[in-house]
């Protein structure tokens, strides 16, 4: 009988011993109210594609074609969808009282999501992404009381329906999997990104050579870029790897603002291309 209530009680110290290690490893864990790391970096990539997907649809209804509507030069992402998901999701916890809440987070976040990426973009890229100059109620041309009003309705849309929907999705991959695939997926991203910055700048070194364009924003780098073009070796391969249809193919609806402050589309430049895949039908006009 002793020998039972023996085994009893080491078989609940090992049960004790296991749920303090597992205590203690969560506790480890770093987290950004409630949600690890691997998880939000899942959360971008899965919204980039799925941004990507929804930009396409949208080109295709829109004009007609099919168009990339990537933000990278490789892999289907729509970094802003992937972004924006994720602040909203972690900016939302303290709105998800109701919708009415929902909807005064996702105006606000929304809003401040949507003009931080238009002023990165062109700081970095050199892109202006979208223009609501034309547009009542702008702020600089980067936000606009209509779009924030989408962000608002969207804000209750994906946290009520589709994240929870992402979320059961994430729970069935297994936990080794999701990790490895999302730091693989994370690594080529951060890459994506370089090679994109880089083949801009070159593409922008073009462009005032040979048009001579007086681009806002290029100044600080453009002598630099234009000494590296000029080497027969990486000249050769910037002209096959990041040529001007390549660019346009990819970044179909660039466009650049000059230092008098207008603004150009590219398309309206490189005439020669076409900046689409194929046309299915004709918008009526």
């Amino acid at each position: 009988m002793n020998e039972v209530i023996n085994i009893e009680r080491k078989i609940e110290n090992v049960d004790i011993k296991k749920e303090e290690k597992a205590k203690e490893k969560n506790k480890k864990k770093f987290t950004i109210f409630g949600f690890t790391i691997i998880i939000l970096l899942a959360y971008f990539i899965i919204y980039s594609v799925i941004g990507f997907v929804i930009e396409t649809i949208f080109g295709l209804l829109t004009k007609g074609v099919i168009e990339s509507r990537k933000s990278f030069l490789y892999g289907p992402f729509c970094g802003i969808y992937g972004l924006g998901a994720v602040v909203m999701i972690i900016g939302l916890q303290k709105f998800k009282k109701n919708n009415y809440t929902l909807f005064i987070g996702g105006f606000i976040i929304g809003s401040i999501i949507e003009y931080v990426i238009s002023l990165v973009g062109e700081l970095i890229f050199n892109i202006k992404w979208w223009d609501y100059s034309d547009m009542p109620f702008n702020i600089n041309g980067r936000i606009c009381v209509w779009y924030s009003f989408f962000w608002g309705l969207l804000a209750i849309y994906l946290m009520s329906h589709v994240n929870p929907k992402v979320d059961k999705f994430i729970e069935k991959i297994p936990k080794n999997i999701l990790k490895n695939t999302t730091i693989i997926l994370t690594i080529f991203l951060f890459f994506d990104f370089l090679l994109t910055c880089f083949a801009l700048k070159m593409f922008y070194v073009r462009l005032v050579n040979n048009y001579d364009l007086d681009i806002k924003g290029v100044d600080r780098y453009i002598v630099k870029y234009t000494e590296l073009y000029e080497k027969p070796g990486i000249k050769k391969f910037v002209d096959t790897h990041f040529s001007d249809e390549k660019i346009m193919k990819t970044f179909p609806n660039i466009k650049v603002t000059q230092k008098d402050g207008n603004i150009i589309w590219i398309c309206d430049i490189l005439t020669n291309i076409q900046p689409y895949y194929f046309r299915v039908f004709t918008p009526k006009r």
